[in-house]
């Protein structure tokens, strides 16, 4: 499985091309703006992107949903609880006095549970609410893909509006903190880290 990390916009998310080379087949987690440089690296992997999904609907992250979305045909994926924050996103761009293009609505809602396949592989979708209502977390293999609920030795903001922190910590405790220690775990934002290191080092949850 190819596992690509792109640094994007002025936020610096992490945008994740997540591939399977022998069916050219991939799925773009969390495309937070600078569209050319997502679509340049799908096309010199020779992959074609079969989703895209947010793993919450903040800005920074979803910013690229409708300049990857023309140019690929690919359609958008989110949890239904993240709608009005996929819908409002000139506003909340506005709160950062940022100009941020209007995005495309969802072309389906995510359940808890559910599976996105692409080629041979299939990415598991686990809500896990905290840092926003709608907050996802994604599963394939030994790797989860979790937005900005978890950072290597912190977690995600419960200040903006839907956040929750007992949320968020339960969230991290029953999803991901179940997951086998050697899981690496890809955050929003920053360098991976595991399951592993983030139980017995991350200061939240001592």
């Amino acid at each position: 499985m190819i596992v690509e990390t792109l640094v994007v916009g002025m936020i610096q998310a992490n945008c994740y091309l997540l591939g399977d080379e022998e069916a050219g087949e991939a799925v773009v987690i969390d495309p937070g703006g600078d569209t050319p440089v997502i679509l340049r690296a799908l096309q010199a992997r020779k992959l074609k992107a079969v989703a895209i999904v947010a793993t919450h609907g903040h800005f920074d992250h979803v910013e690229g949903l409708g300049g990857v979305k023309r140019a690929t045909g690919a359609p958008i994926l989110a949890h239904r609880a993240d709608l009005p924050l996929i819908q409002g996103l000139t506003g909340q761009g506005l709160l950062f006095g940022i100009k941020v293009e209007a995005a495309p609505a969802p072309d389906r809602f995510l359940a808890d549970g559910e599976t996105i396949p692409f080629g041979s592989k299939a990415l598991t979708v686990l809500h896990t609410p905290g840092h926003s209502p709608g907050s996802v977390s994604l599963l394939v293999d030994k790797s989860v893909f979790v937005g900005d609920l978890l950072f290597a030795g912190s977690i995600g903001r419960t200040d903006l509006s839907g956040g929750d922190y007992d949320t968020l910590i339960a969230s991290v405790r029953s999803k991901i903190f179940t997951l086998p220690d050697d899981t690496t775990v890809y955050p929003g934002h920053g360098p991976a880290t595991t399951v592993g290191r983030e139980k017995r080092t991350n200061p939240f949850f001592r």
